[in-house]
């Protein structure tokens, strides 16, 4: 066997060296590639949460929240145009710009610049409760494409409505807001249930000690009686309310049985109960049971129709959505 004298260099063939080093520059390179896409991925949530960060700031949002906001990029979607639509009444604009909103018992608070829209929930919270709630699933853009580009009237509305969409509120709650909106006006509705959430809601703090006050359950308000009901503005509607709230407790009138129901049958059922005419019976399905083909005539809608529909609304035009269009058009005449 020759040896190999000292000093001198051992002839390695380079292949050698390639095959025996493989397996080393293998896992050098898999501990590089994973450490590069942690830092990258790192990069990108930190991009995330600083424009989240800037959003925040531009509108005098508290730094140090308690809580978490997810960040939602909706099309068709005006949260301002949405509180100012005469469907919902607790739907508030605070002073620095951002939106809070009592439904379900949760309180929401919400900012949007333009199509990014900010949301004080958990991701848990937004999936089960307000991606329902403010109609999210709906195909706006679709809806609005399907006007006729000839009915210049409609084009406006929908146009000016771009960010409308129509709520999926609590029955209960529709009931009862819509039978204190007869001959009323939206400031003085607003005042009213304010008044009755805070004198027969559960009280509740947010995690940044925000006080408010839960729409009252049904049996609250029949134990009032007729007296707990004066001196919040309700007027002569207070009878409705005292009633309805007695049959909703009492189980004579099932809100279970009215979700159940097709357009026809529910307007029917709502009409038979006292103090609720054609025009509130239509609300409560499209805002609360979300019969979207039910179409509200009210005193403005109805000067709408006499004035661009004088040989009627096209209702088979749009047969069964006839209700968001008809939303479009009430907004529009505000």
């Amino acid at each position: 066997m020759r040896s190999v004298p000292f000093g001198r260099s051992f002839p390695l063939i380079k292949k050698d060296i390639l095959t025996a080093s493989l397996p080393l520059l293998l896992w050098i390179l898999q501990d590089f590639t994973g450490t590069v896409l942690e830092k990258v991925e790192s990069i990108f949530s930190f991009i995330k949460i600083k424009r989240s960060y800037n959003f925040y700031n531009q509108h005098k949002i508290i730094k140090e929240r308690k809580t978490i906001m997810i960040e939602k990029q909706i099309e068709d979607f005006s949260i301002e145009q949405i509180a100012k639509s005469g469907q919902c009444f607790r739907i508030h604009k605070e002073k620095d710009g951002s939106f809070s909103n009592v439904a379900f018992g949760k309180h929401l608070r919400i900012i949007q610049k333009n199509e990014q829209v900010l949301f004080d929930c958990s991701e848990t919270e937004f999936k089960e409760i307000w991606e329902s709630y403010f109609d999210l699933k709906t195909d706006y853009h679709k809806i609005k494409a399907s006007v006729d580009k000839n009915d210049s009237y409609l084009t406006k509305a929908v146009n000016y409505g771009w960010g409308m969409r129509i709520l999926n509120q609590d029955l209960w709650e529709i009931i009862i807001t819509f039978l204190i909106s007869q001959n009323n006006n939206i400031p003085r509705i607003r005042k009213s249930v304010v008044a009755l959430c805070e004198k027969f809601g559960e009280k509740k703090i947010t995690p940044e000690d925000k006080i408010y006050y839960t729409f009252p359950e049904s049996e609250t308000l029949a134990s009032a009686k007729m007296e707990g009901l004066a001196g919040l503005g309700l007027g002569y509607r207070d009878k409705y309310i005292y009633k309805m709230a007695c049959s909703v407790a009492d189980g004579s009138f099932s809100l279970e049985t009215l979700k159940k129901q097709d357009t026809a049958t529910a307007h029917k059922m709502l009409t038979d109960q006292y103090g609720i005419g054609n025009k509130v019976a239509a609300c409560i399905a499209l805002f609360a049971l979300h019969h979207v083909d039910a179409f509200p005539i009210d005193t403005h809608v109805k000067k709408i129709l006499a004035e661009h529909y004088p040989d009627g609304f096209p209702y088979e035009k749009y047969k069964g959505y006839a209700g968001i269009l008809q939303q479009y058009m009430f907004f529009y005449d505000l």
